[in-house]
């Protein structure tokens, strides 16, 4: 790879031939639909000198992983217990790249996203124009989404463009091409969904992000990761709020005390203009509100202070678990 400074003053990276892509797919109980999933793969894709399948069985009690050997799937890792998609999602990437993979493409086991498209996520990535591509579904045009569904996607892609500062027209969607530098740095903290997470922390850490308009297929069976709109919605406010906490802590906790301390303010000079003024009254209440209010916006920048302090140590420890990462797929390189 030969590195190239974009317009964005972030790093992209131009692939050299060979390229390798791996096609993961993390599963749960996807007997049913992981053959018709696999049927569509493509084992070639222009610009790619070798395309790969790797499954992610994420404890399944079904028989995901024979039908993922039936089909000649190259790579299959197995939890023994359920874990989660997010967790899956992060097995496959490590997984991916200890088996040599130069770009990554998620997607879905049960055939949500067109596999013809695949070519349309990765070109941006050996353009050099990307790190990382997100497919952007036709939302209003699938059936199957309900209005409430629709407008919440909508609503949903605008508040993580605006938390990630990307353009990003589709963040819930699972079809995506990662290149090889962006999977080394990315990191998924919660258990409930990687889609808005990686978003917003790719664009909090300067990597290019694009999407690509895709097609989807037929409907086959319910969405697990939304049980009720209600559950989606919340689970994905909390993720939003703890990852844009985790890479903006100052900001966040400045606002956050500027709200009480403010308040406070304006009633301490409500106050002095009532003490000065002779009113008859002392307004204890008042004077005693007001120092609460500034005390905890006061208290609350000191943490943000001391969440930001955090923050750099957090930087210096991805720092090092990326040199770890190159260090052990630079290992496996060699062993093979």
């Amino acid at each position: 790879m030969r590195s190239k400074k974009n317009n964005a003053s972030h790093f992209v990276f131009l692939l050299t031939p060979p390229i390798k892509l791996i096609i993961q797919i993390p599963c749960y109980n996807e007997e049913n639909t992981l053959g018709v999933t696999l049927s569509e793969l493509p084992r070639q894709v222009p610009g790619i000198a070798c395309v790969e399948w790797l499954i992610v069985d994420d404890g399944s009690r079904d028989r995901t992983s024979e039908v993922a050997k039936e089909w000649g799937v190259d790579h299959i890792v197995r939890f023994s217990q359920n874990r989660g998609l997010a967790k899956g999602f992060m097995a496959g990437l490590e997984a991916s790249l200890m088996a040599g993979a130069d770009i990554i493409v998620n997607t879905d086991a049960d055939n949500q996203y067109c596999a013809a498209d695949i070519p349309k996520l990765v070109e941006p990535i050996l353009a050099g124009h990307a790190q990382i591509v997100i497919g952007a579904r036709p939302i209003q045009e699938i059936e199957h989404f309900s209005p409430a569904k629709k407008l919440l996607q909508r609503l949903g892609s605008w508040a993580v463009r605006v938390a990630s500062r990307t353009t990003v027209a589709d963040a819930p969607s699972g079809f995506r091409a990662i290149s090889r530098e962006a999977a080394l740095e990315l990191n998924v903290f919660n258990e409930y969904t990687y889609t808005l997470e990686t978003i917003i922390q790719a664009g909090r850490k300067g990597m290019a992000v694009v999407s690509v308009p895709i097609r989807t297929n037929g409907y086959l069976r319910p969405s697990r990761l939304v049980k009720s709109i209600f559950s989606y919605v919340q689970r994905s406010l909390i993720t939003m709020l703890r990852i844009f906490i985790t890479y903006k802590p100052f900001s966040f906790f400045m606002w956050l005390g500027s709200i009480p301390f403010s308040l406070g303010f304006l009633l301490g000079i409500r106050w002095l203009v009532l003490y000065f003024g002779g009113t008859p009254r002392s307004h204890v209440p008042s004077l005693i509100l007001s120092a609460i209010l500034i005390l905890i916006g006061s208290q609350l920048w000191v943490v943000g202070l001391l969440a930001d302090l955090l923050a750099v140590n957090r930087k210096l420890l991805e720092e090092v678990q990326l040199r770890l990462r190159r260090a052990d797929i630079e290992a496996k390189t060699r062993d093979r």
